[in-house]
């Protein structure tokens, strides 16, 4: 377990910087390495073409991997001139190992972006046959919280941890994800869950509302767009979940309304988007895993925040900066 200091020194956020930037770029080349070197299988081990239900990565075709980050650098520092905001894009195309980054190793607050992540690692702590036990809570749980439109219903009644874990991804309900927290450990459960696949970068300290919250030089409840992709990637080769979870996770992540004006909207027709969206405040994120028609994904990440600390976000920041980075990726031979 890594152990924080809530106080950031120059010195220390500067062995941070190379820390996550090292870290990061490790995590991403060695996903494409896996992707490159088609070791990625179907549940049955034979390699095959993947769908957001299956989520197991074709064998690559023969087009070579290229790194698009220049071809997308310009766009992409324009849309961050006309919104007044940085913006972080990792991106790997695990049919062909295409990769594109932007600002790929700075940190951002990833909010509930998180989420998806949360019920990953319950799906990996909590057996298939105790995920019906049935979770209750308080009124003044959900007022803490704050945005809980679906355990707001069921103060009296409760739900099952799966159904909470759905809520938390599905629905972004904020008590929904403090639940699902307390169950792996806390914050430092989800946290240590992600050392293990070899994420050493995502800092994990707070529950709803409060991870929303990003203080000056703080490292707390902050990613890179580089580790979230990697974290998506763990999902995909079955180093986190096994085939039936990992479906079960991009089943909720898929058809997600929350999500239909950020990376969906940018991705082609026809291309399916399994996703996870944060914000608050300035703050505007997106992870996803796309997958175009008959082949495997495209594992996205898009993180956004406006430099104005009292500006608001705005979706379509995400949505075009998705679509410049997917209209980038070269298509298979």
């Amino acid at each position: 377990m890594r152990t924080r200091s809530h106080t950031s020194t120059s010195a220390a956020a500067s062995r941070a910087t190379r820390t996550t930037g090292t870290t990061a770029a490790l995590a991403t080349a060695a996903l494409v390495a896996v992707v490159v070197s088609g070791c990625s299988t179907s549940p049955s081990g034979a390699a095959g073409t993947a769908s957001p239900s299956s989520g197991a990565a074709a064998t690559p075709s023969a087009t070579p991997a290229v790194d698009v980050s220049a071809d997308v650098a310009d766009d992409l520092a324009a849309l961050e001139a006309e919104f007044d905001a940085r913006v972080g894009v990792s991106v790997v195309d695990t049919e062909t190992g295409t990769t594109a980054s932007h600002r790929a190793d700075e940190r951002f607050g990833y909010a509930s972006s998180i989420k998806a992540l949360a019920a990953a690692q319950l799906l990996h702590d909590v057996p298939a046959e105790q995920r019906d036990e049935v979770v209750t809570w308080t009124a003044a749980d959900v007022e803490a919280a704050g945005y809980s439109p679906v355990t707001s219903e069921h103060v009296a009644d409760g739900l099952t941890l799966a159904q909470l874990a759905e809520a938390a991804v599905r629905k972004s309900d904020n008590t929904a994800l403090n639940i699902v927290l307390d169950r792996v450990g806390g914050p430092a459960g989800l946290d240590q869950g992600l050392e293990d696949i070899g994420d050493t970068t995502t800092e994990v300290v707070n529950r709803e509302p409060e991870l929303n919250t990003i203080e000056p030089g703080s490292s707390d409840d902050t990613s890179t767009p580089a580790a979230f992709t990697a974290d998506l990637g763990a999902l995909l080769d079955s180093r986190w979940l096994d085939a039936p979870d990992r479906a079960l996770l991009l089943d909720w992540m898929s058809g997600n309304a929350t999500g239909d004006t950020l990376i969906r909207a940018g991705a082609p027709d026809g291309w399916d988007v399994a996703d996870k969206s944060g914000g608050a405040g300035g703050i505007r994120n997106d992870v996803a895993v796309v997958t175009p028609p008959g082949r495997a994904p495209v594992v996205v990440t898009v993180f956004t925040t406006r430099n104005d600390p009292d500006a608001r976000y705005d979706d379509a920041l995400v949505a075009r900066a998705a679509a410049i980075v997917l209209g980038a990726l070269p298509t298979p031979s």
